[in-house]
C-alpha cells in the first residue's frame, strides 16, 4: 500500500517507521521541509539501531528506508496514495485546512485518517466534502513500541473503512481496536479511572502521593503509581484530557476532576518535563524520601475483628495464620484483650464504622487491607482516636512475614471508605463497565486496549472478573453508601452480571442477536 503521512514530528516519524518496516511505501510530508529531513534521518537512525541489536537485518533496514519517500510538497498530486494518516497538531482548524487540501490534491478513492487523540473524528470529517472517506486512527507514542491503535469511526464513515484499517494495522504487527468516536476514545478514557480516583484521595489527606503510588505498584501491581504516571505525561497533558473527557461526557460524576490540578498546570509543576511535579527531577533533586523506619513493639498480641463475608473470613484466617507463624500473639474469642491491638478488615466500608458497630476501643483499633499485594507490602489506617503508640506498634507487627527474616513495607494511611487500593481498584473496574454498558467498545477491546496502551497488570474487566462481579458489586454499592458520592456508584454492568450471574467479561446478548 501507498500511503502519506502529513506531519513530520514524533507521531509522524513513528508511524512512518512502523508503516515502512511492515513493507508499505511511505510518503512523508510537512510544511517546513526541514522537519522532513530531520524525520527521514530519525527513521534511519532508529532502523540502524534496530539492525544494531539484532531484531531487524541490514537487507530490511536497506529496503525499509528505500521505502520512504521524502515529500518537498505534502499536497503534491498522488494519484496512487491509497491512505493518508494525519498527525498535524490537536486544532480542528488546522486539522480542516490539512484534509482540506488532501481532497483536492488526492483521488477520491484515497481513505483519510486522523490521528487525532483528542478531537472529535465527526467533527473533523465533518469539513470535508466528502466526510464518509475519513476515520480516526489514534496510534501511541512511540508508535513502533505502543503496539497498540485505535481505529475510530466518525458517524458518516463508510462502514468498510473501519475493517481496511483494523487489516492495515493487524497487518503491520500492532493490534487494532474498534472504538466509538467519544471525548478520550477508549484508552485516555478509560486511564481515567486511575488518575480520578488518585487525585480524589490526596483531595482527601487519605494520603500523599508517595504513599499512594507505593500502594499502586505494590498491592495492585501496577508498573507506575498515579502520581509517577502524571509526572512522566506532564500535569498540563493529563489535567487537559481529565477536563476535556469531563465535559465531554456532560459532568459526568465519575470522571469528575480535582481541584488541585489547575493551580499546579498554573505554577509549572508538570512533571519531569518542567523538573518539578508531585516529586523533583534533575540536578539537586535527591532521591524520594523513604519510608519511616518501623519503630514500635511488634510482640503486642492482636486481636482480629472478622465480620462480613466468607472471602474477609479467609482473610483474617490467613493473617492470623501468618502472625501467629512470625510469633506473635493472635487472640482468640468474642473481644480483644485490655493490651490487644484490634486489626479490622474492611470492604467499602470504614474503620471508624467498624469501632462503632462492634464497640470496639478506638484508641488502639486499626484497619488493614484485604485485597492480596502483588509485593510485599501491608498497609494500615489510621482513625482520627488511633493513639499514636498502638499506631506505631500495629505497623512493626504488621511488619513481620512468616518464613523469613524480610519484613513487609507497612504504608500508614487516613481511614477511608474501603482503602486507598479498593477505590483505586473499583474506579479502574467501574470506568472500564461504563464504557462497556455504552457498548463504545467491546469487553475483549476494552481489556486488550488497557493492558497494552496503559500497561495495566489486567484489563479493568477481567480484573474485576479476578474478585468477581458480586463482591465487587458489594464494594461498590459499600462505597457509595458509605460516602455519599455519586462518584462511586455501582455501574449497570457490574450489578446486571452480579445478578445473572455472568462474567464482567462477557459482552451477552444484544437486542440484535434477536433478530433474524
Amino acid at each position: 500500500m501507498r500511503i502519506r503521512i502529513v506531519g513530520a514530528g514524533a507521531m509522524g516519524r513513528g508511524i512512518a517507521q512502523w508503516a515502512a518496516s511492515a513493507g508499505h511505501t511511505v510518503e512523508l510530508g510537512d510544511v517546513r521541509a526541514e522537519a522532513v529531513t530531520d524525520a527521514v534521518e530519525f527513521v534511519v537512525s532508529m532502523l540502524d539501531r534496530a539492525v544494531a541489536k539484532g531484531r531487524m537485518s541490514v537487507a530490511d533496514r536497506d529496503s525499509s528506508v528505500a521505502r520512504l519517500v521524502p515529500l518537498a510538497d505534502p499536497w503534491a498530486a498522488g494519484p496512487d496514495v491509497e491512505l493518508v494518516i494525519e498527525a498535524v497538531r490537536e486544532d480542528l482548524e488546522t486539522k480542516a485546512e490539512v484534509f482540506g487540501k488532501l481532497e483536492r490534491a488526492l483521488p477520491s478513492s484515497a481513505v483519510f485518517a486522523t490521528n487525532t487523540s483528542s478531537l472529535s473524528v465527526t467533527r473533523i470529517a465533518a469539513t470535508l466534502q466528502d466526510p464518509s472517506r475519513l476515520a480516526g486512527l489514534h496510534f501511541f507514542n512511540p508508535v513502533p513500541l505502543m503496539r497498540i491503535v485505535e481505529v475510530v469511526p466518525g458517524a458518516a464513515t463508510r462502514p468498510e473503512i473501519p475493517a481496511a484499517l483494523t487489516e492495515l494495522v493487524e497487518g503491520c504487527g500492532h493490534r487494532a481496536v474498534t472504538v466509538a468516536d467519544t471525548p478520550g476514545f477508549l484508552v485516555n478514557h478509560a486511564g481515567r479511572g486511575l488518575v480520578t480516583e488518585a487525585l480524589a484521595l490526596l483531595e482527601e489527606s487519605v494520603a500523599g502521593p508517595a504513599e499512594i503510588d507505593r500502594i499502586a505498584r505494590d498491592v495492585l501491581g501496577l508498573r507506575m503509581g498515579p502520581f509517577e504516571l502524571m509526572d512522566l505525561t506532564g500535569l498540563d497533558v493529563t489535567a487537559a484530557v481529565i477536563d476535556s473527557i469531563w465535559q465531554g461526557f456532560r459532568y459526568e460524576d465519575r470522571l469528575r476532576p480535582s481541584y488541585l490540578t489547575p493551580n499546579r498546570v498554573v505554577a509549572g509543576l508538570h512533571g519531569r518535563k518542567t523538573g518539578q511535579g508531585w516529586y523533583a527531577y534533575g540536578e539537586g533533586a535527591g532521591a524520594p524520601a523513604p519510608e519511616p523506619a518501623v519503630a514500635g513493639m511488634g510482640d503486642r498480641p492482636v486481636f482480629l475483628a472478622a465480620s462480613g463475608s466468607a472471602e474477609i473470613a479467609s482473610y483474617v484466617e490467613a493473617l492470623a495464620g501468618a502472625l501467629e507463624a512470625a510469633g506473635v500473639r493472635v487472640e482468640r474469642g468474642d473481644g480483644p484483650s485490655a493490651e490487644a491491638l484490634v486489626l479490622v478488615p474492611v470492604w467499602g466500608t470504614t474503620v471508624s464504622g467498624a469501632i462503632r458497630a462492634g464497640g470496639l476501643p478506638p484508641e488502639r483499633t486499626v484497619g488493614v487491607e484485604v485485597l492480596p499485594a502483588a509485593g510485599r507490602r501491608r498497609v494500615l489506617a489510621v482513625t482520627a482516636a488511633t493513639g499514636p503508640a498502638a499506631a506505631r506498634d500495629a505497623r512493626a507487627v504488621l511488619a513481620r512475614a512468616a518464613g523469613d527474616d524480610e519484613p513487609y513495607a507497612v504504608t500508614v494511611v487516613r481511614d477511608t471508605a474501603g482503602s486507598v487500593a479498593q477505590r483505586l481498584l473499583s474506579s479502574i473496574v467501574a470506568v472500564g463497565a461504563s464504557i462497556a454498558e455504552r457498548l463504545l467498545a467491546t469487553p475483549a477491546d476494552i481489556d486488550l486496549a488497557v493492558t497494552t496502551g496503559l500497561g495495566y497488570p489486567a484489563g479493568p474487566l477481567a480484573w474485576g472478573e479476578r474478585i468477581g462481579a458480586p463482591r465487587l458489586l458489594e464494594l461498590q454499592r459499600a462505597l457509595h453508601a458509605t460516602t455519599g458520592d455519586p462518584r462511586h456508584r455501582p455501574t449497570r454492568w457490574v450489578t446486571e452480571r452480579a445478578d445473572l450471574g455472568l462474567a464482567l467479561t462477557e459482552a451477552g446478548t444484544s437486542v440484535d442477536d434477536c433478530w433474524g
